[in-house]
């Protein structure tokens, strides 16, 4: 059909047909298995077998033809490994066919079954004269072989696929993806085409390429039929791609309304823990301030009656020791019943003291600290040094009494624990917060261990207490480096400044 010589624009012709098919298989390989994807996973993989075979073949083609241009001879195994990659790829586009070529109910479905009886006779002909071709011995069985591959695979699966593609465009249509049926409809019609340029084999002795084959349309247009098949898979390649990006973007669409919803869940979330956490600080505060409460109350009480009672108790001891005779007896047993009474009432003037100090609401925070250290750990042996920074001033009695337990409770926890005699509180008094440091140079540990209760308790209250003022509360430690329990509390405007000479 050709003279000898290279013919590079017809090798161009077949290196853009194959690159054509074998770009769209690739595309559809990756297609496969995403979400949301063009099409499943059954219905991608032979389309994608096909596009990278066909192109295998078509690029088999070029190096055949070369060969032949210039003369040499061909291995019998490449031959039928041409004729092997042609025949399979033909039947995976007839396997995506079938499956693609679901028939939507309504008008179409009479059509699609005149087109699909049209098509079994067309066969039945195809079979019947290639068995009076092949009784007659006029063609050879290698040529027979390539004809009977494009007629009975090539010719049915493209069209198959082209009305598989058809009518998945018209169920994107239903669904509201416009972009994506416009493409499917595009390498529908692709496809429909090349199915149709399959009906021109070589020349073969047989009806109907006897008169309907690729020299006669050569002779008639001038053009091979190779340009119009590389033009029909640039088709497709074409609607196919666009197809993908359409779901791409569909894709990135989901991934960022999914985000979206994420968002505005987490959102959702952080403002009801945002809430939840206001409402557990509140709830807090008025537990706090209700235990102090109930502490001043039973505080005074206890004073107020306990005390006067046993103050009671005590005179009338003594009056009693006064007027019973001076039996040795009843002397000792009143003298140590004015024992137990001291020993009641210095117990009693203890707990009101625990509970509430009454300083702390006359005198203030300085003041009660410093007899906090002087009456429970100076006699425990712990020396604790006061620093004092910035103007001293009242501070809200809620603050204060905060202020105050984190302080007594770090104090003990210094002498459980961190075995050494000494110990640091600093105050830092700004204008906009108060910042207080409870240090010492003990064993120190990890703050970041998991106590088992009832171990933590104590720091886990301190922390508790502070965040309920909407304070900052730290600890730095580390085993063999001491501790330092660290707070930052803030403060609204402070009038009432404080007589340091009060803490002495």
């Amino acid at each position: 059909m050709y003279e000898p010589g290279l013919h590079f624009d017809i090798l161009i012709v077949y290196f853009i047909y194959g690159g054509a098919f074998f770009t769209m298989g690739l595309a559809m390989a990756l297609e496969i298995g995403r979400s949301p994807s063009l099409a499943n996973a059954d219905l991608l993989t032979p389309l994608a077998g096909f596009g990278i075979l066909h192109g295998l073949h078509e690029w088999l083609e070029i190096y055949l033809l070369q060969v032949i241009w210039l003369g040499g001879t061909l291995p019998d195994w490449v031959v039928w490994l041409r004729l092997g990659l042609l025949a399979v790829s033909f039947f995976m586009l007839i396997i995506f066919g079938i499956q693609a070529f679901r028939v939507p109910r309504g008008r179409a479905a009479p059509l699609a079954a005149i087109g699909l009886g049209i098509l079994a006779l067309y066969i039945l002909f195809i079979l019947f004269n290639s068995l009076i071709a092949i009784r007659a011995g006029q063609v050879a069985w290698l040529r027979l072989a390539d004809a009977l591959a494009r007629y009975l695979l090539a010719v049915p699966g493209a069209l198959l696929a082209s009305l598989g593609l058809h009518f998945q465009g018209l169920r994107a249509k239903a669904g509201g993806r416009r972009s994506l049926m416009g493409s499917l409809q595009w390498a529908a019609v692709g496809f429909g085409i090349y199915g149709l340029t399959q009906v021109f084999v070589p020349n073969l002795d047989m009806i109907p390429g006897r008169w309907i084959n690729a020299e006669v349309f050569l002779a008639t247009s001038g053009v091979p039929i190779q340009v119009f098949r590389a033009a029909m898979a640039v088709v497709v390649l074409v609607g196919m791609l666009h197809a993908t990006r359409v779901v791409e973007r569909e894709r990135r669409e989901q991934v960022q309304a999914t985000q979206q919803a994420r968002l505005e869940a987490l959102h959702q979330i952080q403002i009801e823990l945002t809430k939840r956490e206001a409402l557990r600080r509140d709830l807090l505060r008025h537990i706090v301030q209700v235990q102090e409460d109930e502490r001043a109350r039973i505080a005074r009480e206890l004073h107020d009656e306990t005390a006067q009672i046993l103050s009671a108790f005590s005179l009338d001891l003594a009056t009693l020791k006064n007027i019973i005779p001076r039996k040795a007896d009843a002397q000792i047993l009143i003298a140590r019943l004015q024992e137990l009474g001291k020993q009641m009432s210095q117990g009693l003037y203890h707990l009101v003291h625990d509970l509430r100090p009454a300083q702390l609401d006359d005198l203030g925070l300085l003041p009660t600290l410093n007899s906090l250290v002087e009456r429970d750990f100076t006699s425990k042996g712990l020396v604790v040094a006061f620093k004092i920074e910035g103007e001293v001033y009242r501070l809200d009695t809620t603050l204060e009494t905060v202020l105050f337990r984190v302080v007594q409770e770090a104090l003990a926890n210094i002498i459980r624990h961190a075995k050494v005699k000494q110990a640091c509180v600093q105050m830092v008094y700004s204008s906009d917060k108060i910042t207080l440091r409870v240090m010492d140079s003990g064993v120190g540990f990890d703050p970041g261990e998991m106590f088992n209760p009832p171990r933590g308790w104590g720091l886990a209250g301190m922390r508790e207490r502070v965040e309920a003022v909407d304070g900052l509360f730290y600890i730095h430690s580390a085993p063999g480096t001491g501790t330092t329990v660290e707070v930052h509390i803030p403060i609204g405007d402070q009038s009432e400044e404080f007589d340091e000479e009060r803490m002495t």
